[in-house]
């Protein structure tokens, strides 16, 4: 599997995707709204508990803005729903148990790992912005998402 390089303008490719609440998510399904990817590497880490708490807590600020979150990562649907009940995330946690949405989003770092990274998509499918961190310690505050998405 090989990480392809994605970058702003390109066309956001679609995926398929179980995840919580007992059904398949899709990228084309928010056709006509703008879309916030956030690719992230475990569930119930320090970091990513923290990252989508913070973003749990900011989808009001993104519902004004019409905008959806999901959450990526290649845990499976069970630990997803474990972890979303632990802490009352309302954000869809999608399983990309074979990282294959996360290499075409071009989020794994060299050894296959992934790496916390959002990416922001357009009402019309196109990707407005990206951000793929290197150590992965911090995420981009929801005030700098929120503003990206006034913006589109």
């Amino acid at each position: 599997m090989s990480a392809r390089s994605l970058n702003i303008g390109d066309i956001a490719p679609d995926f398929e995707l179980p995840g919580t609440g007992g059904r398949t998510w899709t990228l084309s399904e928010f056709r006509g709204q703008p879309v916030v990817l956030v690719f992230y590497p475990g569930d119930d880490t320090p970091v990513c508990t923290k990252q989508l708490n913070s973003y749990n807590e900011g989808l009001e600020e993104f519902s004004q803005l019409t905008a959806q979150v999901l959450g990526i990562s290649a845990q499976d649907v069970d630990s997803h729903e474990r972890f979303a009940s632990r802490h009352g995330l309302r954000i869809p946690l999608l399983a990309d148990t074979d990282k294959a949405v996360a290499a075409a989003y071009g989020t794994l770092g060299p050894l296959g790992f992934p790496r916390r990274s959002v990416v922001i998509v357009d009402r019309d499918g196109i990707v407005r912005y990206i951000h793929r961190a290197m150590a992965g310690l911090t995420y981009r505050p929801v005030s700098e998402l929120v503003g990206v998405l006034g913006e589109l």
